[in-house]
């Protein structure tokens, strides 16, 4: 008999998914797909807001996959309802609507990010897992449309999580208006690029073939530099800098 090998750390339970989407079939498609990967693990489902209200809460999921265009009442409207019923819940919009209005909506409503159904399975499966951790998400094909929100607004809509790691509203930052305090490194500014596409620290690792690790510490290099304090100040900020003549 094999003795268990005690120095190899405990793999991480599956984070808990709750579906919410009218279309049965792609509801079904939907939660197979996530059945292929471990750190995940659809535990409930419902075809509209009022059956989730009723039986996502009793599961406890982290995470909440959760269409817009619902019969009754929308899945927008249905955000705060789904974290006050659920204090810590992350709540994540799996929609086909690019409507700039519908994101920047429901990001003020509390979601914590908003991706269209046409993502693929590695890359909905690791944005779950960045919601989960309190990041904001947004698939990279809106990240402009996140951005000309911000600029017509004066600001950004609120990003808050829900509780206990809310992620802080993004405000214009002191560099923003003009040149960073610290200038960027070559490998800084292919980061910062990445960012304003949307990318998460994976895509960008992969894209400029570095380790992940390595990213993470670029990004905490250019927030500090930037003055701000979120990666959708610094694609604001990328998006201003473009645009200055």
């Amino acid at each position: 008999m094999t003795a268990p090998d005690v120095s190899r750390p405990p793999a991480s339970p599956p984070l808990r998914v709750f579906v919410v989407d009218d279309h049965t079939l792609f509801r079904r498609g939907l939660i197979a797909l996530l059945a292929q990967y471990r750190s995940v693990q659809v535990v409930g489902e419902a075809g509209d807001a009022a059956e989730a209200l009723r039986l996502a809460p009793p599961l406890a999921p982290q995470v909440v996959l959760l269409d817009n265009h619902l019969p009754g009442v929308r899945g927008i409207d249905a955000i705060r309802g789904l974290r006050e019923a659920m204090p810590g819940v992350r709540v994540l919009m799996l929609t086909v609507s690019e409507d700039g209005e519908d994101l920047a909506q429901a990001l003020r409503q509390g979601a914590q990010g908003y991706l269209l159904k046409t993502i693929e399975g590695d890359l909905l499966a690791d944005a779950i897992g960045r919601a989960a951790r309190g990041e904001p998400v947004v698939s990279a094909e809106l990240m402009g449309k996140l951005v000309a929100a911000f600029q017509a607004q004066g600001g950004p809509p609120a990003m808050q999580a829900a509780p206990p790691q809310p992620v802080e509203a993004p405000s214009p930052g002191p560099a923003a208006a003009g040149e960073p305090a610290a200038p960027l490194s070559p490998r800084e500014e292919d980061v910062l690029r990445e960012i304003a596409r949307g990318a998460s620290n994976k895509e960008i690792a992969r894209a400029l073939d570095i380790a992940e690790t390595t990213v993470k510490i670029h990004v905490q290099h250019i927030l500090r530099k930037l003055g701000i304090s979120s990666r959708v100040q610094a694609a604001v900020y990328a998006s201003d800098r473009q645009r200055a003549p």
